[in-house]
């Protein structure tokens, strides 16, 4: 009789496998009955089809000397919106300062994959205002689609459906990266529909993003709004820009030998003067400072050697955990793990309210200085540390939230970007001048009035971009109906 597992045992645990279902592949993981179902179900209902029969991946890489003449654009995983495969930013990067992994030539059309954690499903049609762009190596590069049995659109579309990030999950090896390779990514099976029922489902999927941006649009809008009814709370006027390139300043005047122009335009002038015209009491930042600290990267998660009874094992936060509205955004298929020596993690002593400041980084379109507050939510599920290039303030004798929607508009309205340098392409917030700006200083009720208003338009434009996710997730699963029925 031939063996079974019992009924009391976890079938994704300990299962059987015909000798016919092997694949050259001994890892476990690869055959459990939940990844060899999915295929199953895949194959049983519908035309199918292997992603090597329909493509042809490309193998165009860049020399660092043709197309470009000192900068070339550079497009990264990390800024693949995972939610809808558009490409967010594209970094402009000196040549002689390419990384090694940027070879990859990416032409408008072209769906493009990361191989590195899949499942993310950071995947893009791409389709930008640039003719040629680099990414990295981490990218698998499909060109060439048979667009007689599989639109290129309607292909972009399944790739990124559950049933098919799971066989690149399926597919990958590695512990905390997992990776897949493109061999492997080319076996993945592609359910293909009728010519005719692909195109029903660009058009639903089309319709989708629509509704989508819509939704985000006014969520933006929204957000746009708290910076100016801050402001007007406060009575601050903002002046006109002066659009000035020359100007003269007095020796005396000269900041502690800072000699960066930014800080002594006419422009920065006339905001710390509307700040100083505010009718509300005035104090520098560092008055409501009780604690301070800087953060630490830590040492690998991978690291064997350590002395583990000094260490502990920790969420580091980051500059990228900073989403648009500066909430800290713990995404579980993005966040780093690090070991943090006991000693470091007592010094740094988060807890809730607690401001965190990037004070490393940055950009030119992105100054230095963004800001996010630490909640008891993040806390409770995570032990949190913080990287070397953010510092954390506790502060008391004042709203914390308020002071963080406070701080959030002073940069926004360009503030904080005259407290920065910047040291071999590194911008550093100074640390001692942020400290000593003012901040308008209302009565305990009027912060907690603005904190909370403030607060509630945050959740109205959360809201929306939780109703514009749900959209696109329903789209998905109308498009999984239609193919599998």
């Amino acid at each position: 009789m031939p063996y079974s597992v019992p009924q009391n045992i976890d079938p994704n645990k300990i299962f059987l496998v015909n000798f016919s279902e092997l694949e050259g592949r001994w890892d476990p993981q690869f055959y459990t009955p939940k990844n060899l179902g999915l295929v199953r179900s895949i194959t049983k209902r519908v035309k199918w089809k292997r992603l090597k029969e329909l493509v042809k991946f490309s193998t165009e890489t860049w020399n660092q000397k043709d197309f470009f003449e000192e900068e070339f654009p550079y497009g990264e995983i990390s800024e693949i919106d995972t939610s809808n495969g558009d490409i967010r930013n594209i970094h402009f990067i000196e040549i002689a300062k390419a990384p090694s992994r940027a070879k990859m030539i990416v032409h408008n059309g072209d769906i493009i994959i990361s191989t590195t954690r899949p499942t993310r499903g950071a995947i893009s049609l791409v389709n930008t205002k640039l003719p040629i762009l680099i990414a990295s190596t981490g990218f698998s590069v499909i060109r060439e689609v048979d667009e007689n049995v599989i639109l290129r659109t309607a292909l972009f579309i399944i790739l990124r459906l559950e049933m098919c990030l799971l066989q690149m999950g399926q597919r990958s090896s590695g512990g905390n990266y997992p990776a897949i390779t493109q061999d492997e990514l080319g076996k993945i099976i592609i359910p293909v529909p009728p010519l005719h029922i692909q195109q029903q489902i660009v058009n639903v999927y089309n319709a989708a993003l629509s509704q989508r941006k819509k939704k985000l649009s006014e969520s933006k809008a929204k957000l746009a709004s708290i910076d100016q009814y801050l402001l007007g709370e406060l009575g601050i006027t903002l002046p006109e820009d002066s659009h000035e390139k020359t100007f003269i300043v007095n020796y005396k005047d000269v900041d502690g030998g800072k000699l960066d122009p930014k800080s002594y335009c006419n422009n920065v002038k006339n905001l710390k003067n509307a700040i100083t015209d505010s009718s509300f009491e005035k104090q520098p930042l560092s008055t409501f400072i009780v604690n301070e600290s800087s953060g630490d990267w830590g040492e690998d998660i991978e690291r064997k050697d350590l002395d583990f009874a000094n260490y502990t094992k920790c969420l580091v936060l980051r500059a990228t955990e900073f989403d648009n509205r500066y909430n800290l955004k713990l995404d579980n298929s993005h966040v780093k793990y690090r070991y943090i020596s006991n000693v470091k993690l007592k010094r740094m002593n988060v807890k809730p309210n607690d401001l965190i400041i990037e004070k490393s980084g940055g950009s030119e379109d992105q100054p230095v200085g963004r800001i996010g507050i630490l909640t008891r939510e993040i806390l409770d599920n995570e032990t949190i540390a913080f990287s070397n290039f953010l510092h954390k303030i506790t502060v008391t004798g004042i709203d914390p939230q308020y002071l963080f929607f406070y701080l959030k508009t002073m940069h926004n309205i360009g503030l904080t970007d005259s407290m920065q340098s910047q040291t071999n392409g590194i911008r550093n917030l100074i640390m001692s001048e942020y400290k000593r700006q003012n901040i308008i200083v209302p009565d305990k009720k009027t912060q907690t009035k603005i904190a909370d208003h403030i607060s509630a338009i945050r959740a109205e434009a959360k809201a929306l971009e939780q109703e514009a996710d749900a959209i696109l997730e329903q789209a998905k699963k109308k498009v999984e109906e239609m193919i599998l029925g």
